[in-house]
């Protein structure tokens, strides 16, 4: 019954989530957002301190709601090379490159915090979709098994039919949606504390399926399977009083329930196999200052991949499935200015840069997760209707930076000196650029 609750609550508030940093939410909300994620130490508004700090939220007094919607576009490239010879004897080499056809997808976010001036005690609660990746490469129309094939014009090897040892069609969908229940406590006037249980519901969808066992036919396709997970934040806010701002958080790992694949061959036969994927934990540090019209924010996170589960480990088991994804930890930095000089027309600009998790010894093991963005630039607004309505809204442009890069594997190749199958000659790349639109409001129910 929860799982289902859970189900039918993610498909209709969180119909597509596509992350930035490593697989992870830059930013929730348009205010977040267009501050490049940083609110760890300087809470503009519910949904960020929500986010990253909930020991912020006790700075909110009243009972607040907000709402967000973003319209999110990415454009993924995949590109693949294979030598001379390897099609044969006297073969040319191939090369080509394929685009992802998704098209848009939605991101909702919604929260609300309620407190009183005369309590030390601050309440929240949260929906968020904090993670996710997806991708759509179609089949290589020019391959071996057409018979109109020309080895000569650009095609793509690693978006072959299975049958001519490609992986055909290549699908994923992944999302992670976050409920929380914050609590802060105001130690003093200056110095609050926070603490937020979460319950996780997370969905994947691998085509074809490299988690599975792959038979004479290939690897199969298989089913969106689901997971429930449970977690924790706890975070440390001070404001100084004289504008400058500090604050800690830390996100434990995530833990989920195996992923339970129900699997279908190209032969037609069947199976089943579970797939375990953690969310990892966080650090996150903040500094904030505020001085007349003038907003500044900047965080700093570690996101810790390498001792999480699907991420930790990588590589071919001795069934030829793949074990996981084998990132790399990674930093993120995260930095935002308001200036409020405009009169209920406050302006922000923000900026996020993030490393990559993916080295090139495993960028072959990670063609269904490309979302990494290494630059986001973000430019929002907000209109004050009045003192209790507020309309926000971003842009956001995103950027990979230089193609994460390496060389083709095969399960077949893998030997001592070479553990992951290297293909000599060979090579995977992948690339991409996001954009999007996110408006939202925010209602204070002062004196109400």
């Amino acid at each position: 019954m929860k799982a289902n609750f859970f189900k039918l609550f993610a498909l209709l508030f969180t119909t597509a989530i596509y992350a930035q940093s490593g697989h992870i939410m830059q930013g929730v909300g348009a205010v977040n957002m267009s501050m490049g994620g940083a609110s760890t130490a300087q809470p503009l508004d519910i949904s960020g301190a929500l986010h990253w700090n909930p020991a912020a939220v006790s700075t909110f007094d009243s009972k607040i709601l907000k709402f967000d919607l973003g319209l999110f576009f990415s454009s993924p490239e995949l590109r693949g090379s294979l030598p001379p010879g390897m099609m044969g004897p006297g073969s040319p080499g191939v090369s080509g490159v394929t685009e992802d056809d998704r098209g848009v997808s939605f991101m909702p976010a919604l929260a609300m915090v309620w407190g009183k001036p005369e309590s030390k005690h601050t309440f929240g609660v949260s929906a968020f979709g904090i993670s996710g990746f997806g991708v759509t490469f179609p089949e290589e129309a020019n391959n071996p098994m057409n018979p109109n094939f020309n080895p000569n014009e650009n095609s793509n090897p690693i978006n072959y039919p299975q049958q001519a040892n490609g992986f055909g069609h290549i699908e994923s969908d992944y999302m992670l949606l976050q409920i929380g229940f914050t609590w802060a406590y105001e130690l003093s006037d200056k110095f609050s504390i926070g603490v937020q249980p979460n319950i996780d519901y997370a969905a994947l969808e691998l085509m074809p399926n490299p988690t599975a066992n792959p038979n004479s036919a290939g690897y199969p396709s298989t089913n969106k399977a689901s997971a429930i997970g449970f977690g924790a934040q706890f975070g440390v806010f001070f404001d100084s009083g004289s504008g400058f701002k500090l604050g800690a958080s830390y996100k434990t790992t995530q833990s989920f329930g195996d992923f339970e694949f129900e699997n279908t061959y190209l032969d037609n036969s069947t199976s089943t196999n579970e797939f375990n994927m953690d969310y990892p934990s966080i650090l996150s540090f903040g500094l904030g200052y505020s001085t007349g019209d003038i907003d500044f924010a900047l965080d700093y996170r570690n996101v810790n991949y390498e001792n999480t589960d699907g991420f930790s480990k990588t590589g071919w088991t001795s069934t030829a499935s793949v074990a996981g994804f084998g990132w790399e930890n990674i930093s993120i930095i995260s930095a935002g200015l308001q200036y409020k000089g405009i009169d209920k027309l406050p302006l922000r600009f923000g900026y996020t840069y993030s490393s990559n998790p993916i080295n090139e010894k495993v960028a072959f093991f990670n063609i269904p997760a490309t979302a990494i963005i290494k630059n986001a630039f973000q430019f929002g607004l907000s209109y004050q209707v009045n003192d209790k309505l507020n309309f926000d809204g971003v842009y956001h442009y995103g950027t990979s930076g230089d193609a994460t890069s390496g060389q083709m594997l095969s399960p077949m190749m893998a030997g001592p000196g070479n553990p992951y199958g290297a293909i000599p000659g060979s090579s995977v790349s992948y690339e991409m650029k996001t954009s999007m639109i996110m408006v939202g409001f925010s209602y204070n129910f002062i004196n109400n």
